[in-house]
């Protein structure tokens, strides 16, 4: 099965049957054929529709088909951004410009399991709305030439290491199915060797990381045959039609094969209705089965260590679940995770990877406080559903960014703290308590700057002068009236007490000696007024 013969021949069936289809269409649309009416004509066209764009995606790349992004009234055009190229995968951003920036920064890890990353084309969708947007775009082995090298899964492993290190700290994580317990690794790697770089939370949808915690289809199958089995019948070598030429691969037709195969009726029924409808005319170029099959009949090739590795280290071996997984030579133990938090996502009819195989990860994480542990069932979600579509739109997307909120890591009293400097001034004046209720006093009978400052001179001094012994004497008077205000308003007694403090060192150096008078005066003009009065009432 590793000769070139044998993949060449698959895609020669896949060019055939699209040709057998173009050939029907063409022929049942002649302008003659109407001369002889009937239902027969209508149905070998439709098929040939149906057939001819069904075979053609296969070998397609889909485009991600978003192009603007509405937000107040005003649309705003998406650009896609290589963040980082690599030989095997890139790390796209959507970017917007003229738009506020979000403040929740997410890196969405797509699967490499046969379908493409624009399979999360909704997903990204939905959190583009409050979030910025990273996500893996990882390419069709069968383009990337032998000279490139290898790819298994750690290479994979150490890809995410690498892009979570290039988008920092402040990056949450969403992986989703087969991703899981790599990126569960990515970041267990990152704990030892650079732990600052290490996401602030992990979303994992899905993923196998117990294959055996709940025996699906998928499981079984990877039990029940051995590993020369696998590489007998599922490896064969890229063609000289692709630059890939002559590397092993496990072919993205055999793999859609597979898919199909699980779901055989649901599927067959689907093309049945489409091929009617289409006879009927009541389908269109957008409906909801065209949308759904040019996405899911869009296969890529994967790398043949790739896809033996995976099969070998997580369902046989089972290294992610018995933490024995190692990358480049060097263990990665998941309790060393003590500061990520992270949340399982699980579907209740997921039949690829059934409840209780990703939440097996949270067993894992011994390091990791029960605070920053979470869980979440979709109940009567399938696979699909639990990332793109009804119940995450609905249930499951509000979660994740009420999760990513709560583990955002934003210090907001420790800000508001730095903007004030009362606040900052406040310890330093409450190591005097000598200082701060008379500061209060003063602040609280005079409103005036100038008040303060001689009685924090009338303190210092060993001997004070009569003068600053008079100007003390009327803010003792109205000392209960200043109490009670200081405390119905602690913050303005903060302000007060912080305030002497900074200009203590002026009053020590040059005292405001013209102050002095000055409050001599206006406290004894009222004393001078009232004896006048009195002797011109005698």
């Amino acid at each position: 099965m590793k000769s070139m013969a044998t993949y060449d021949l698959m895609e020669t069936v896949r060019n055939t049957n699209e040709w057998l289809g173009a050939t029907a269409r063409a022929m049942a649309s002649y302008p003659a054929v109407a001369m002889w009416p009937g239902p027969g004509m209508e149905m070998l066209r439709a098929w040939g529709e149906v057939t001819e764009r069904s075979f053609a995606r296969m070998v397609s790349k889909p485009d991600w088909g978003i192009q603007t992004f509405s937000e107040d009234g005003q649309d705003h055009l998406v650009q896609i951004q290589t963040v980082v190229s690599k030989p095997f995968g890139d790390l796209l951003y959507f970017a917007i410009p003229g738009r506020k920036t979000r403040k929740r920064k997410v890196l969405l890890v797509a699967p490499m399991s046969g379908h493409y990353a624009t399979l999360l084309r909704k997903t990204v969708k939905s959190l583009m709305v409050d979030c910025e947007v990273y996500i893996t775009d990882w390419h069709n082995a069968r383009d990337i030439p032998v000279s490139e090298g290898k790819f298994d899964v750690e290479d994979y492993t150490l890809y995410l290491v690498d892009f979570m290190k290039e988008l920092g700290a402040d990056i949450h994580v969403i992986a989703v199915c087969q991703p899981v317990p790599l990126t569960l690794a990515a970041t267990a790697y990152l704990a030892e060797e650079d732990p600052t770089a290490q996401p602030r939370s992990l979303t994992l949808i899905g993923g196998p990381v117990d294959p055996e915690a709940n025996h699906t289809e998928v499981t079984d199958f990877g039990r029940s045959v051995t590993m020369g089995q696998l590489e007998k019948t599922m490896i064969q070598r890229v063609g000289f039609k692709y630059p890939g030429v002559g590397r092993l691969v496990y072919p993205g037709l055999l793999q859609l094969a597979s898919f199909i195969s699980m779901n055989g009726e649901t599927h067959s029924e689907a093309f049945k209705k489409q091929i009617m409808a289409n006879a009927k005319g009541e389908s269109s170029d957008h409906d909801k089965h065209n949308v759904f099959y040019d996405e899911y009949l869009s296969v890529m090739d994967m790398t043949a260590e790739f896809y033996l590795s995976t099969v070998e280290r997580i369902f046989k071996n089972r290294e992610i679940a018995t933490n024995s997984f190692t990358v480049d030579g060097r263990a990665v133990d998941f309790g060393k995770i003590t500061t990520v938090a992270v949340k399982i996502v699980e579907g209740e009819k997921d039949d690829i990877s059934a409840p209780g195989q990703c939440l097996a990860a949270l067993d894992l994480l011994t390091g990791l406080p029960d605070s920053k542990k979470a869980s979440h069932l979709e109940p009567g979600a399938g696979h699909y559903g639990i990332f793109a579509g009804k119940s995450w739109r609905n249930n499951i997307r509000p979660l994740v960014l009420d999760f990513i909120d709560a583990n955002s890591g934003e210090t907001k009293p420790a800000a508001k703290a730095a903007k004030t400097p009362e606040a900052v001034e406040k310890p330093v004046t409450a190591k005097s308590p000598e200082i701060e209720p008379k500061s209060v006093e003063a602040k609280s009978a005079t409103p005036k700057k100038t008040t303060p400052k001689p009685e924090l001179v009338a303190e210092q001094k060993p001997a004070p002068k009569p003068v600053a012994a008079e100007a003390s004497k009327p803010a003792a008077k109205p000392a209960a009236k200043v109490e009670t205000k200081a405390t119905a308003q602690p913050d303005d007694g903060a302000k007060a007490t912080a305030q002497p403090a900074a200009s203590e060192p002026k009053a020590a150096v040059t005292p405001p000696v013209s102050a002095k008078p000055t409050i001599v005066k206006s406290s004894g003009k009222p004393a001078n007024k009232n004896k006048n009065k009195r002797k011109a009432s005698r």
